[in-house]
C-alpha cells in the first residue's frame, strides 16, 4: 500500500488565518501547528498534514517580490519532503502572487494551491474551512501513483482555477474569484470532479525542478482612460530605469491612434522599454490590428498580450525582463505559453 501524500500549509498571512479573540473582539494570528484542532475534520483526509509559518504574517496589501521569494523557497527547501503544497496569502493580491509563482517554478511535477478565505477561520460562517480542506485535498489528489495536479493553482469557493488565469472579482462575495478566458480545472461538489483535459501536461520525473529568484520590479500598468494626457503618459514613461509597461488598453487592444500617444510609445520602445497589451475588459482577447485604433501600436512594436490577464501579465514581464533575451526572443517566449497562461493560436 502507498505511503499517505504529505502536504505543507505555508501561511504568510490573511484573513484566513485570522481568529477573534471574543473577549476583545480583536482578529488575532491563528497557530496552524494546532489546525487539527481547530478544523477536525482534516482527519478524515487521506493524507498527512504540516504547517510552516512566516515569522510575521503580512496582509496581503504589503505583498511584494521579496515574500514571493519567501514562499518559493520554502517551497524549494521542502519540495523533496512534501507531495504537495497549500499557500495561504491574503486574497486581495493572491492572483498576482499565484501567477508570479507559476512563473518562479519550472518543471513543475507537484500540486500548488493557493487558497484563503473572506471571513475569518474562527467565525461562524466563515469560507475558511471548505476552502482549506478542499484545497488540502486536492494537493493530495493522486491517479497511478501521481498527482492529478502539476502545475500552480487557486482554489476558491468550490472551484479550482490554473493561478495564472485568474482576476479577483468580488470583495464581498464567498466566490471572490474568476477565469474568464480559461475554464475551472476542477470542481467541488458532491464530488470532486476534475476536468482532466484542461489540466497541464505532466512534466517527466527526469525534467530537474528550476526556481528563478530574479524579478524585475522596473515595471508599471498604465490604464488608459478617456481624457488621459500626454504628460501623464510622459511621466509614466519617462520614469527613471523603467524597464516594461504592461499598457490596459480598450476592448481588443485599441487606443488612442493620436500622434502624440503613438510618438511616446514609439519613443519608450526605441529606449529598450518593453511594452505589452492586455485588455481592461475581464474576458476576451488582445487582437492587434483588428481595428484601426490597434494598427499603429502593432506597426511600432507594442507586443499583444493576446488574452492574458493583467496580473499574470505584469508577472511575466518580471520574468522574462531578467533574462537576457534580445527583441525577437523576448517578444516570442511573452507571446508563448510557459505555465499555460495564455491562448496560442
Amino acid at each position: 500500500m502507498a505511503n499517505k501524500p504529505n502536504i505543507l500549509i505555508v501561511y504568510t498571512g490573511g484573513t484566513i488565518g485570522m481568529i477573534k479573540d471574543y473577549k476583545s473582539n480583536a482578529l488575532k494570528a491563528f497557530d496552524f501547528s494546532r489546525i487539527i484542532d481547530k478544523i477536525p475534520e482534516l482527519e478524515q483526509l487521506d493524507c498527512e498534514i504540516e504547517s510552516i509559518s512566516f515569522e510575521e504574517p503580512i496582509d496581503s496589501s504589503n505583498m511584494n517580490t521579496d515574500y514571493y521569494i519567501h514562499i518559493v523557497e520554502i517551497i524549494e527547501a521542502n519540495y523533496t519532503n512534501f507531495d504537495g503544497f497549500v499557500i495561504l496569502t491574503g486574497s486581495d493580491t493572491m492572483s498576482y502572487t499565484s501567477s508570479a509563482i507559476s512563473f518562479m517554478i519550472e518543471n513543475l511535477q507537484k500540486p500548488i494551491i493557493f487558497t484563503g478565505s473572506q471571513l475569518p477561520i474562527g467565525d461562524l460562517r466563515t469560507d475558511a474551512k471548505e476552502n482549506l480542506i478542499t484545497s488540502i485535498e486536492i494537493a493530495a489528489s493522486r491517479r497511478n501513483n501521481k498527482p492529478i495536479i502539476s502545475e500552480v493553482c487557486l482554489y476558491f469557493e468550490y472551484k479550482l482555477y490554473r493561478a495564472n488565469r485568474t482576476t479577483k472579482i468580488s470583495a464581498e462575495q464567498f466566490e471572490a474569484f474568476a477565469s474568464k478566458n480559461y475554464p475551472a480545472l476542477a470542481e467541488s461538489g458532491v464530488h470532486l470532479n476534475f476536468n482532466e483535459n484542461v489540466l497541464l501536461k505532466f512534466i517527466p520525473v527526469d525534467q530537474q525542478l528550476i526556481i528563478r529568484k530574479k524579478l524585475v520590479t522596473d515595471v508599471v500598468i498604465l490604464k488608459l482612460f478617456p481624457g488621459i494626457t500626454e504628460m501623464v503618459v510622459a511621466a509614466i514613461l519617462n520614469i527613471k530605469n523603467l524597464k516594461g509597461v504592461v499598457l490596459e488598453t480598450y476592448g481588443a487592444g485599441n487606443a488612442p491612434n493620436k500622434p502624440w500617444f503613438l510618438d511616446l510609445i514609439r519613443k519608450a520602445i526605441q529606449d529598450k522599454i518593453k511594452i505589452v497589451n492586455v485588455t481592461q475588459c475581464s474576458g476576451g482577447s488582445v487582437i492587434l490590428g483588428h481595428y484601426d485604433t490597434s494598427v499603429g501600436l502593432k506597426s511600432i512594436g507594442v507586443i499583444s498580450g493576446i488574452d492574458m490577464t493583467t496580473e499574470s501579465a505584469i508577472a511575466k514581464l518580471m520574468y522574462l525582463l531578467s533574462e537576457d533575451l534580445t527583441d525577437k526572443s523576448f517578444k516570442n517566449y511573452f507571446q508563448k505559453s510557459l505555465r499555460g497562461e495564455i491562448s496560442e493560436k
